[in-house]
């Protein structure tokens, strides 16, 4: 079932790229987002974390994101390591989180993302984003949410295609609109 506007978040708890274990715990009192993406080696998620990394100095220093990936820890490693991230990046292998969270499964995403998206998804596999491995289900749909400092999600997110992710202009702005007074 899909979290809506005003929903407390529950706590996660996952492994990170980092070789630590994530505990949500640490982000009491402030706010993030938290991003939901498909397979690690997936070409539109690369791309995307590839812009959250670059433009993350443009986020409120109290400001941070939390990326859960549909894939296996060791090969998440592999593909998202090189990003470098600031940020926690998680492998929720089991999908507990996706369940948690109503994450979709969608084919005709997949299709449409493909089809609509042609230009990003070449821009990525040229960057070297290339699905070599896939070890998640191909058929995840992103999803992105905000979360204030109480833990209230304040905006959900469902991504209708494999490519579609919350502007980076939005979120910017809730990171601004959330700094600490």
């Amino acid at each position: 079932m899909r979290k809506k506007s005003g929903e407390k978040i529950s706590r996660i708890t996952l492994p990170a790229i980092d070789g630590s274990l994530f505990d949500s715990a640490v982000l009491e009192g402030k706010p993030y987002m938290l991003s939901f993406f498909r397979f690690a080696a997936c070409p539109f998620c690369n791309l995307r974390m590839h812009e959250l990394v670059k433009r993350y100095a443009e986020l409120d220093d109290h400001f941070t994101i939390v990326a859960l990936f549909d894939s296996p820890l060791n090969n998440l490693i592999h593909h998202a390591k090189g990003h470098h991230a600031c940020f926690p990046i998680l492998a929720d292998e089991s999908n507990q989180y996706y369940r948690e969270y109503g994450i979709e499964r969608s084919i005709i995403g997949v299709l449409k993302g493909m089809m609509l998206r042609m230009p990003t998804l070449m821009k990525g596999m040229s960057m070297g984003y290339v699905p070599t491995t896939i070890k998640g289900n191909m058929t995840t749909m992103p999803a992105d949410f905000l979360v204030d400092k109480n833990g209230c999600i304040q905006v959900a997110y469902y991504g209708s295609d494999e490519g579609d992710h919350m502007p980076f202009e939005q979120v910017k702005k809730f990171s601004l609109q959330h700094k600490p007074a």
